[in-house]
């Protein structure tokens, strides 16, 4: 299993090339441009560049609270999985909004958990990384912030 961590790094030390990821991101959400070429074409980076970072670099709200996380884990089907992933979300004060798991094809499921970060909501990098470091946790991917 591949350990994943997460940083907060200022703009300026960013490569350009992750500035302009977030950029097409930003164009495509608000659908000032239809498809990622447009995107693309309009931060002037190429689409294997977008595709390459973009599920590995989003903008830091310092104001999070009251905001929703989704976020999707592989995992395997395990009695007593699920439950100890979201005893790690309760243990974080973190209210759950909806869950989505798939019927498990070769022992393995696709869990989706929509979140509401609250006021007294601690630490999600520390909740994302516990998560991921479970037993029987393939990978958690952060779809979407909002």
């Amino acid at each position: 299993m591949r350990e994943e961590q997460y940083y907060i790094v200022k703009k300026k030390a960013l490569p350009e090339v992750l500035l302009k990821v977030v950029e097409a991101k930003r164009l495509i959400d608000s659908e000032r441009v239809m498809t990622v070429q447009e995107a693309t074409d309009a931060v002037n980076i190429s689409r294997s560049s977008f595709y390459k970072y973009r599920d590995d670099i989003f903008p830091f709200y310092e104001h999070t609270r009251g905001k929703t996380i989704t976020f999707m884990m592989q995992m395997d089907d395990t009695p007593g999985l699920l439950s100890k992933v979201l005893n790690h979300v309760a243990k974080s004060q973190a209210n759950i909004l909806t869950i989505h798991q798939t019927i498990p094809v070769n022992k393995i499921a696709m869990l989706t958990l929509s979140i509401e970060i609250l006021p007294q909501t601690e630490g999600i990098s520390t909740m994302l990384e516990t998560i991921e470091g479970l037993e029987g946790i393939h990978y958690v991917k952060i779809l979407a912030r909002e």
